[in-house]
């Protein structure tokens, strides 16, 4: 068997198992096909290899977290007394501050690696995902004008279901940032909203070039970014935060833009209905 690459009438490129067999029909040699669609089954196993990779880190994060921030903070102390000490020069106390700065930095960069973690406590509640994005419209709207871009909402009818209000803020931001960063003056970061048959989805488009095939398969691995200033846990704690919630994340880039499906199932996140029985 191969592994081949096939279009349907649609123009969708799948994946596929060629197999091929050499046999006798009526006299005549001919050659057998099937292309088995695996495309579903990659997909599974990227999604298993990536949350594999996750959980991984997210174990990692809850036990050598609290023996570096112990350190630190008798290092972050201590630099703070002699901050405070009168004789010291202005170049001393610059490079004290200096210091202080990078510690408080390393600090952040460990609050937003233990979000990684698997069993990180949530407070789930039946709510509305619309009314949570609304209320973050003013403060991304504020961001993207800073550089001349605009956000769009497109918010459907959809039901209500359970998730922690702070992650899904966190997630929507984080995607949302990236999204306005990855476009030009002018660009529009739209996102919408929409219910299937057994799905609410989350979208986020933005207008930007694109994500390049080949890092595909890293998106969402921590500490991989392509930015100066990044960490590379944003996308990942996303990843992390819709495992939690038993959602999926699926992304459709082109040079034209990319798209960010955050699918929260409805049948594990909705209310479930009272049962007398249980009583």
């Amino acid at each position: 068997m191969k592994r081949y690459n096939f279009k349907e009438k649609n123009k969708e490129v799948r994946d596929g198992l060629l197999c091929t067999e050499k046999t006798m029909i009526q006299g005549e040699p001919c050659i057998i096909s099937i292309i088995n669609d695996v495309t579903e089954k990659y997909k599974l196993e990227k999604q298993m290899a990536k949350l594999e990779r996750l959980n991984l880190v997210g174990e990692m994060a809850a036990g050598i977290a609290h023996e570096i921030r112990n350190p630190m903070t008798t290092v972050l102390g201590f630099l703070q007394l002699t901050n405070n000490d009168p004789a010291q020069t202005d170049t001393t106390k610059n490079y004290t501050n200096l210091m202080i700065d990078e510690l408080n930095r390393a600090n952040d960069i460990i609050t937003e690696y233990l979000s990684l973690a698997k069993d990180k406590a949530t407070d789930k509640s039946l709510q509305s995902l619309n009314s949570v994005i609304r209320a973050l419209y003013p403060l991304l709207q504020a961001e993207a004008l800073m550089e001349n871009k605009q956000v769009r909402l497109e918010l459907g009818d959809c039901p209500e279901i359970n998730f922690d209000q702070k992650e899904i803020r966190q997630l929507i931001l984080n995607i949302s940032i990236n999204g306005l960063d990855a476009m030009k003056e002018s660009g529009v970061l739209t996102i919408k909203t929409f219910k299937t048959e057994d799905e609410v989805v989350l979208q986020i488009k933005d207008e930007g070039h694109g994500i390049k095939e080949e890092l595909l398969e890293t998106i969402g691995t921590p500490f991989f970014t392509t930015k100066d200033d990044g960490t590379g846990l944003g996308l990942a704690i996303c990843f992390s935060i819709a495992s939690r919630h038993s959602a999926q994340i699926d992304i459709d880039t082109t040079k034209k833009g990319t798209s960010f499906y955050i699918r929260f199932p409805l049948k594990t996140l909705m209310k479930q209905p009272f049962n007398l029985a249980e009583k």
